[in-house]
């Protein structure tokens, strides 16, 4: 009989495998930037050369406003891509959030596999990572603590994937007491809480309840890129519940939704969800992200064509982003948010 420590190792292995192939994305759904355009602005005045992004996320300095979303840990695989993007997010100054520290609960031989992204990176923040399923068990928030100081995290992110888990063959799908444990977390844990879907995405409703807990990020992770349900799928070869292959709600129609909020709440909202160009990156922006965040189109390239072309690429999206700052007449990112971008329908 498997340990479950041995059943965690092998499905984190096969998470991988699948996410470096294009077998895992929505089929039909996408996450909606395309029915966005940029309101071309005439007379710019914008000197471009004077664009940064140096901003700052809770405590420390970055130099873009951007986050390598939480991917993996808790194998020797994992081990190896986590020290290679803490080199990536070094080299950039920006954020990196670790994949699900469940394994480094289940076996101490695993920590490694999480712990060398600090000493890879000590100067920039670092996101702890944990699962509903887990808070929601019997894990204390002395365990959780631990976890974050592990990593010497600079915010805790809990991940909510009621999709994934119930589509899992090994799946747990008890949620009860869910909202209780993240407000006991937020007052216990002395460190930011974040809150993320992993593809589902994050409506109003819910964040609003999250916001009200008192949890300092948002993370919409909304439908259009990876289908977690579909790599569930793909693992169970269950075609009966295909019909779920692209259950969410779309990325920039959460981005949108969680953005008002920001009227009534102070935290960051975080944009991801099928972020793979620097124009999707942008319109995340201009809809109303403080951070974007990307995980899959990250790895594929970190595998297949390795760290220095990670780092062009990023670079090479806020290039454009400049580029649109300009055209829209916005000499900054808060400037980007004021009505510069309208839906399609509005050309007619």
């Amino acid at each position: 009989m498997p340990q479950q420590n041995d059943i965690t190792n092998k499905r984190k292995k096969e998470h991988i495998e699948l996410c470096l192939t294009k077998k895992v994305e929505f089929k039909e759904k996408t996450n909606g930037f395309d029915n966005y355009e940029f309101k071309h602005f005439a007379l710019t005045e914008i000197d471009i050369k004077k664009i940064t992004f140096f901003t700052r996320f809770f405590n420390k300095k970055i130099n873009y406003p951007f986050l390598i979303s939480c991917m993996t840990g808790g194998t020797s695989e994992a081990e190896n891509i986590n020290s290679r993007l803490a080199d990536v997010a070094s080299g950039l100054n920006i954020i990196l959030g670790v994949g699900s520290q469940r394994q480094a609960l289940e076996d101490k031989k695993y920590h490694n596999s999480y712990k060398v992204i600090r000493r890879k990176a000590p100067g920039i923040p670092i996101l702890g990572n944990i699962g509903a399923a887990q808070l929601t068990k019997n894990t204390s928030i002395d365990q959780i603590k631990s976890l974050a100081d592990m990593i010497e995290a600079d915010a805790m992110v809990v991940h909510l994937n009621p999709v994934q888990e119930l589509l899992q063959p090994e799946g747990e799908i008890e949620f009860s007491g869910l909202r209780k444990k993240i407000t006991k977390l937020v007052k216990e844990l002395r460190l930011p809480v974040i809150v993320k879907e992993v593809g589902s995405g994050i409506s109003k409703e819910a964040a609003i309840i999250l916001l009200d807990s008192g949890v300092k990020g948002i993370d919409v992770a909304g439908a259009g890129g990876t289908s977690w349900a579909g790599v569930e799928l793909l693992r169970s070869k269950n075609i009966n519940d295909s019909i779920l292959w692209d259950w969410g709600l779309p990325t920039s129609f959460c981005i949108r939704e969680v953005a008002s909020l920001k009227k009534k709440f102070n935290f960051t909202l975080i944009g991801s969800g099928g972020i793979n160009s620097a124009m999707e990156m942008t319109k995340a922006f201009a809809l109303g992200s403080d951070i974007t965040a990307s995980a899959r189109v990250i790895l594929q390239t970190l595998i297949n064509q390795g760290e220095e072309d990670v780092i062009k690429m990023i670079k090479d999206w806020f290039n454009v982003l400049s580029k649109v700052m300009f055209l829209t007449g916005s000499k900054n990112l808060k400037e980007l948010k004021t009505n510069k971008i309208f839906k399609r329908e509005s050309l007619t």
